[in-house]
This record gives structure tokens, C-alpha cells and sequence, in this order.
């Protein structure tokens, strides 16, 4: 959405710096009518900046005119002046005070920092007119913008300034000036524990990056998406919030220095974690295993929605399939259960009858774990307890026959406590579905530290075989999408029982600024409260860091049984 008219107030605003943020509001700006001066410090960053303008501006008739110097003087009859130079508080500082000196007392002013906008309005003379604007998501044309206010703005200028941000298409976001805002503390924590987790070589860069996508339904993966927004940009933002809060998951891993450092930036440098335009973050080939076993028939242990899921996933594949429940009753309910998923897939056109009855055909159901002797691959999917897991691969143990590849679907567990129980800790690995697994394309792929190369070939060619994406990753605890996601889901919590933002704003936030499909909050309606706590829980008990410990307000609305979508109540009335 766009406009020919400036906004009232504002018939002409000015940009100081036109780095990767500041060429983005200009080149806005200017698509959305609205007369720009922009002011960088020297000819050559002046037409760096001018290019990249006139990128985003397009060439829209509507487009207003954008007027590019290297005068600071230029700002003077300016209805608004927003700054967008380096995260460094003095130059901020200095570079708004001189513009204010230059400006008449109606002018309003903004400061693009993630630094306490409140300190810097006091310093540059101006603290009632002057807020935050805080793009948020994929990069600074992203569609959200936080406007953040300090304790004594004017209610007018802020609503001026959110006038504005709706007249360039973008979502503005009420925020107070706290660390980090809403949407800057969520997303670089996020991105700086994949950054973490890839320097660790826990997983490779683009199984991080495929993790998350498939996983979690997101447009970027979060070291794609740090390439785009600048690791620059990152770096400077996590060392300020680290400064202000002393909080762990703000400290940047020397790795993000080193490649700051070597001008690795990311887009606007032509290589960061991904070279460009050479190579595609968004592709998501998997390497052919090196060796495997054939897989002809699968065990699957479990009657609940996951094994149900996983069970169906394998006899549609065309392997004959047998589901182990407690009691000949669950076996049945299990295997009624996946005939009408495979019903509504038939209603739905995504298979046909005959599809359909030979995976009914293929799949049988029995309490007896003597069924699963000669299956070539079983897959454990019973409740997210230690104890209860490690009984079944003791029984497993005993009937399966060697050579058969026994895995566990744990989620958080560590697959090695199942292992050591067995004879064969070699043929031990964790395949972590989602749910619902005949839809989800991510499996997780997860071998301990006695894991055969066969072994995990065997799965991940299976993986292969089956339609769904196979990444790899060590035996710790949340693997790669829950050890990236609940930390994420846990602050926005957090940011709710302080009231730093609404339910809503702190969805819109996310969603609006990165085109996520769901809020923090709304997804941990759609996953369970009690499901997510329990995977918070596991999480702080392996990494003792008291970012995990789980929220109190999280911990509350279980304890009240208000768990998400399947109790009616969460987050929100269901």
C-alpha cells in the first residue's frame, strides 16, 4: 500500500546515513510519495547509498524526489530527521544534536538504534519529540516497524510517526524503551544461537537452515536471514543488548567478530555464512548416505498422534508396517485412527483409493513386541519419559533381530541413555519426526557418540526414500529446532508478564516484521503449554542458563490448565 500524499506533519523528512537500514527508509519513503533528503558523510558513501535508494524506491511515478548531499545543513525545514548511522551512542548523539540546532521546535526525530532511545533523546535536546523506529524482519524493508516511545514522548509524535509507517505499507508496533524492544531482543537472541550452534559444529550450516524452514514453517532460515539483516548489523545489536542486560544469549560467539572482522557482512558484501549470488540458502539437496541396510518392514512402538502419524508416513511408503501398543484396544483405536487420516487424505485429493487400501493393507496392529523380530528398522514413539523409553529398548533388544536399526522419535531426550541399555549401541539413533508427520518434510537425524556410519546412513536413506528431509545433528538435548525455538517462544513470554507488549503485538511483531506463519505465542497455543514447558524444562536442565529457566506466567496458565488450542484456552480464548 502506497500513497502520493506525505504525511500530515511531515512534508519532508530526512535521513541521515544511507547504510543498509538508512537507504531502505529513504527509498520507502520515497515510494510512498513522501519528499526525502538524504545526507551521508562523503561523496563515494553517498552513491553507494544513493544506488541502493533508488533500488527500493522503484520507479513509480507516484515515487517523490529524493535529494542526496553530503551537507548536514540540508535537514533545516525538515518536519522529521531520522538517523541511521552506526550502533555507536556517542556519534548517534552528536549527529541528532547538531541536527536539532539546525531544526525549528516542531521538528520530530527518530533514532534507529537497539540502544536506550530515552538516553539518546535526552542527549541530542529534544526527549518529548523524539522516538525509536525499529524495522524489524528479513531486512530494514521489512514490514514491521516498532515505534519505540520514551517516558515523556509526545503522545501527537508518536502518533505522527505511526501515520507515517502505515503510509509506506509497513505495521507499526507501540514499544516501550526497554533492551532489546519486542521484536530486535526475540529475533537476535534466535539468530545468535544458530550462529552459536554452527560455530560449534553441531550442525552444518544448511542443516540449521533446512531445520528451522521445514521445521518450523519459516520463509528464512536463521543464517540465510542473519546474511540478509548484516552480520554487522547483528554484532553491533548484541553487543549493545549484551552491555545492557548481562544476558548470555546476547553474547555474540567470536565466530560473528571473525567474519565481521574479514568483511564477511553478508548480502551486501557478497558472502557471509552463504556466497551470493552463487549460492541459494533456499536449496535443500541432501548428500546420498554412504552406506545403508535395506529397510523392507518398520515397527513402529506407540499408539499416540506421533506414532499414528509415523506409522502411516512408513505404509504408504509401501513397507509392510506393525504398530506395537500397550493393549490390543489402543492397537486397534491407532490403526482406526490412521485409516481416517488416510480417509481425509483420499477427500482431500492428495491420494487415491487405491493408494489408500494398499496402506491400510500394509499396516497391522498388535500389543505383542515379539511382532517387531524381523523388522529391519523400529521406531520408538511412546510418552517423553527417560524411563519409560529406556524400558522399551530393553525389550527391543531382546526381540529384534540383529542388524535391525532401532530409533527413538525423543524430541529432547538424549538418545544415548536409550542406547546403552541395548546390546548394540551402534544401531541406536534418534528420528525425530514433527507433527503431524505425514505432512511435516523434516526429520531429524540424530547419532551419539556410538552411533555406526551405517547406521545413520540407513535412516537418512530411509528419510530419503519416504519424501522427507533428513538433517543431521549431535546427541543434545532439543537437537537443532527445539534448541532454537523454545528459547525464542520462552522470551516472548517473558516480554508478556512484564508487559513490555501485548499477546498481540508481540505476534504481530513477528509475523508482520519476518513473515513468520505464527506469533511466538500463538504457536505455543498451537503446540501445547504443557508440551512446551516440559521441552523448557528439559532445556534448562541440560544447560543450567537462567535465559531457559521457564517463564513464570508459562508455568501459571499450565498449572491453571489453560494449555493452548486443545483446552480451549492459552494464550488466547480458542
Amino acid at each position: 500500500m502506497t500513497t502520493t500524499a506525505a504525511s500530515p506533519g511531515f512534508a519532508r523528512v530526512a535521513v541521515l546515513g544511507l547504510g543498509t537500514v538508512g537507504s531502505a527508509l529513504a527509498g520507502t519513503l520515497a515510494r510512498a510519495g513522501v519528499p526525502v533528503v538524504a545526507v551521508e558523510t562523503d561523496e563515494a558513501s553517498l552513491a553507494r547509498g544513493a544506488e541502493r535508494t533508488a533500488r527500493v524506491a522503484g520507479d513509480q511515478a507516484s515515487a517523490a524526489p529524493v535529494t542526496y548531499t553530503t551537507r548536514l545543513e540540508a535537514v533545516a525545514g525538515s518536519g522529521l530527521v531520522i538517523e541511521a548511522v552506526p550502533e555507536d551512542f556517542a556519534l548517534k548523539a552528536d549527529l541528532l544534536r547538531r541536527a536539532a540546532d539546525l531544526c525549528g521546535a516542531d521538528t520530530v526525530f527518530a533514532t534507529t538504534t537497539s540502544l536506550p532511545v530515552t538516553r539518546i533523546a535526552a542527549a541530542c535536546g529534544r526527549l518529548p519529540r523524539t522516538v525509536g523506529l525499529h524495522p524489524v524482519g528479513h531486512a530494514p524493508e521489512g514490514g514491521c516497524v516498532e515505534v519505540v516511545h520514551t517516558p515523556v514522548t509526545d503522545p501527537a509524535v508518536r502518533t505522527a510517526v505511526e501515520e507515517l509507517v502505515r503510509r509506506t505499507g509497513r505495521t507499526p508496533v507501540a514499544v516501550s524503551d526497554q533492551p532489546g524492544f519486542v521484536g530486535g531482543g526475540l529475533l537476535l537472541a534466535y539468530l545468535n544461537g544458530a550462529i552459536a550452534m554452527f560455530e560449534r559444529r553441531y550442525a552444518s550450516r544448511d542443516d540449521i537452515d533446512a531445520a528451522m524452514r521445514l521445521g518450523c514453517g519459516l520463509p528464512l532460515g536463521p543464517l540465510a536471514h542473519a546474511d540478509l539483516i548484516g552480520l554487522d548489523t547483528i554484532r553491533d545489536g548484541l553487543r549493545g543488548l549484551y552491555e545492557l542486560t548481562g544476558e548470555s544469549r546476547y553474547l555474540a560467539p567470536p565466530l560473528l567478530d571473525h567474519m565481521v572482522t574479514a568483511g564477511l557482512l553478508g548480502v551486501k558484501s557478497g558472502r557471509g555464512f552463504y556466497r551470493y549470488p552463487q549460492e541459494a540458502p533456499a536449496r535443500l539437496a541432501s548428500a546420498a548416505p554412504a552406506v545403508a541396510r535395506p529397510v523392507r518392514t518398520v515397527g513402529v512402538i506407540g499408539s499416540g498422534t506421533m506414532a499414528r502419524g509415523i506409522a502411516e508416513v512408513f505404509a504408504r511408503s509401501g513397507r509392510r508396517t506393525v504398530l506395537v501398543a500397550r493393549t490390543e484396544v489402543r492397537a486397534k483405536e491407532a490403526l482406526d485412527g490412521v485409516a481416517r487420516s488416510l480417509d481425509r487424505g483420499v477427500h482431500r485429493g492428495k491420494i487415491d483409493t487405491a493408494d489408500r487400501d494398499a496402506a491400510v493393507e500394509r499396516l497391522t496392529g498388535t500389543q505383542d513386541m515379539a511382532a517387531v523380530a524381523e523388522c529391519d528398522l523400529v521406531v520408538e514413539a511412546v510418552a517423553e519419559e527417560l524411563a519409560v523409553k529406556r524400558a522399551v529398548f530393553r525389550r527391543l533388544d531382546r526381540v529384534c533381530r540383529p542388524g535391525a536399526v532401532l530409533t527413538t522419535s525423543t524430541s529432547s531426550l538424549p538418545v544415548v541413555e536409550c542406547a546403552v541399555v541395548t546390546s548394540r549401541p551402534e544401531s541406536v539413533l534418534g528420528m525425530h519426526f514433527f507433527n503431524p508427520a505425514p505432512v511435516m518434510r523434516l526429520v531429524e537425524v540424530v547419532g551419539t557418540v556410538l552411533t555406526s556410519e551405517e547406521a545413520l546412513g540407513t535412516v537418512r536413506a530411509v528419510c530419503a526414500d519416504l519424501g522427507k528431509h533428513p538433517v543431521s545433528c549431535g546427541d543434545r538435548a532439543g537437537f537443532i529446532v527445539n534448541a532454537l525455538l523454545f528459547p525464542y517462544l520462552n522470551g516472548a513470554v517473558r516480554l508478556l508478564e512484564q508487559h513490555r507488549a501485548s499477546a498481540e503485538d508481540i505476534d504481530t511483531v513477528m509475523t508482520a516484521g519476518c513473515a513468520y506463519p505464527l506469533g511466538p505465542l500463538a504457536l505455543l497455543d498451537v503446540i501445547g503449554l504443557d508440551v512446551s514447558l516440559q521441552i523448557q524444562e528439559t532445556l534448562h536442565r541440560a544447560f543450567q542458563e537462567p535465559t531457559l529457566e521457564p517463564a513464570r506466567h508459562l508455568r501459571h496458565l499450565v498449572a491453571a490448565g489453560y494449555l493452548g488450542r486443545k483446552s480451549g484456552r492459552g494464550f488466547r480464548a480458542h
